[in-house]
């Protein structure tokens, strides 16, 4: 049971009450699930769900920064990643490793689970500060390689400058509006913000639709009429990321008033039938 659910049953133990949280519970009992971590425990993450990617992606782009100039060296030690009493931890570290000065983590479902439509959810509390790019997205399979980003096509469930704790962004990336010509929308926050509390980020994926959630709240539709070229996510299937990066050409630079460590907390990541 994840850490939010667990204290909502105490809460309406005690009080007989909690409105609130039982509520946002009942808004999904109809959808089945069909994939989730709760990050019950403490230790290593489940192999069986997930994967990490390692190093700083010279190997995938024939150059440091993953494609998008960030600066940490990816792990998978427990410095970086790590299930800490029922939630999720990755940390981003100024530190020098391999080569770079910084070190964070990726973890991907690839070849574990992959899916096409449905609501992908996760509740999660953000880090903060310049230069400091966490997110939760899907990528489209590659055929085994044989087809290349944007064609298998992005879909971005949270993106998030550390520097702009109250906004997140919900984005698209296809052929013909990739990287700065994504088909994106964004969410302010009012009264309180994104590094400070956890809140819940989802998307509902069907035919020829995404739909981007905040706290259960509808803030972005995106459609076929919306891209500017070929619409591909009705076919492939995909497969989640969970990372936090440093640096990029999204957030720019850490300076020296960036705090380090910082960590993006998860308590749980759900997937529901369509």
């Amino acid at each position: 049971m994840s850490n939010f659910l667990r204290g909502c049953a105490l809460l309406f133990i005690v009080f007989g009450l909690a409105s609130g949280c039982i509520n946002d519970d009942a808004n999904k009992k109809e959808k089945e699930i069909v994939w989730q971590d709760e990050f019950d425990g403490s230790g290593s993450l489940n192999s069986d769900y997930w994967s990490y990617d390692i190093g700083t992606g010279v190997e995938i782009f024939g150059r440091p920064g993953w494609g998008n100039n960030e600066l940490q060296y990816y792990t998978d030690r427990p410095e970086n990643v790590r299930i800490n009493d029922g939630f999720l931890e990755i940390t981003a570290r100024e530190e020098s490793f391999e080569g770079s000065d910084y070190t964070s983590a990726r973890i991907l479902t690839r070849g574990k689970f992959e899916k096409t439509f449905g609501r992908f959810e996760a509740r999660i509390k953000l880090p903060f500060g310049q230069g400091i790019w966490p997110a939760f997205w899907l990528l489209g399979d590659d055929s085994n390689g044989t087809v290349n980003w944007p064609q298998i096509g992005e879909i971005d469930i949270m993106e998030y400058r550390g520097q702009e704790p109250t906004i997140v962004h919900g984005s698209v990336h296809g052929p013909g509006y990739s990287a700065g010509e994504a088909v994106t929308d964004s969410y302010v926050l009012s009264n309180s913000r994104f590094d400070t509390d956890f809140h819940f980020f989802a998307i509902e994926w069907g035919p020829d639709f995404i739909k981007y959630y905040v706290d259960d709240e509808l803030y972005n539709e995106i459609n076929p009429g919306d891209v500017n070229g070929e619409w591909v996510f009705n076919d492939n299937t995909f497969y989640i990321i969970l990372n936090v990066a440093v640096g990029g050409s999204f957030v720019g630079s850490p300076n020296s008033r960036t705090p380090f460590p910082q960590t993006m907390v998860v308590d749980y990541v759900r997937v529901y039938a369509e």
